[in-house]
């Protein structure tokens, strides 16, 4: 095992470490994103196995350079750096549809009609069948959840289509004939 890591973690590391160079450039100026978004995700996780290794094969020399304070200013520096672009992104992260649900509902019907594939008069209709104060097809899933006491997320889901399960067998690629 110690021949295999010396052998080819040192070459492994130097080729990933260059594809992970060229397609992150290529992201950064959004060239073929595309093409190298995948590459750049994946192929810098496997990086980190040769990496790990030639780190654990060299684990003593490593250390060394802790002795020397730019090591630990390096180090220092690049965590705050990275915890800045963490702070000031302006990614909120999470759930992205927590996000949607707000642009969702404060459309009009006339607007969310479309993406649901209804009429918004059939939106009107089933609103009103389901026992939901609805005004007009101006009105917002907002609005129209304010005059009915509820959440707009609950009414703008029972909008959304249904998905058909089939027990779960599709998880596993065993189709069962219908």
């Amino acid at each position: 095992m110690n021949l295999v890591i010396k052998k080819y973690s040192t070459p492994l590391i130097t080729g990933l470490f260059l594809v992970s160079a060229i397609s992150g450039t290529a992201l950064f100026f959004h060239w073929q994103s595309g093409w190298f978004h995948s590459m750049h995700i994946w192929l810098s996780m496997v990086l980190l196995l040769p990496f790990f290794l030639h780190l654990w094969r060299n684990w003593s020399q490593f250390l060394l350079y802790f002795r020397n304070k730019s090591m630990l200013a390096a180090c220092l520096l690049s965590f705050v750096v990275a915890g800045g672009f963490m702070l000031t992104s302006g990614h909120r992260g999470g759930n992205p549809a927590m996000r949607v649900f707000p642009v969702l509902t404060q459309a009009p019907l006339t607007d969310l009609a479309p993406l649901l594939h209804r009429s918004p008069d059939a939106l009107v209709e089933r609103l009103t069948h389901s026992g939901y104060t609805v005004h007009d097809t101006t009105d917002t899933l907002d609005q129209i959840a304010a005059a009915s006491g509820q959440q707009a997320s609950a009414i703008l889901l029972s909008l959304l289509p249904q998905q058909q399960h089939d027990g779960g067998a599709h998880r596993h690629g065993n189709r069962q004939p219908s």
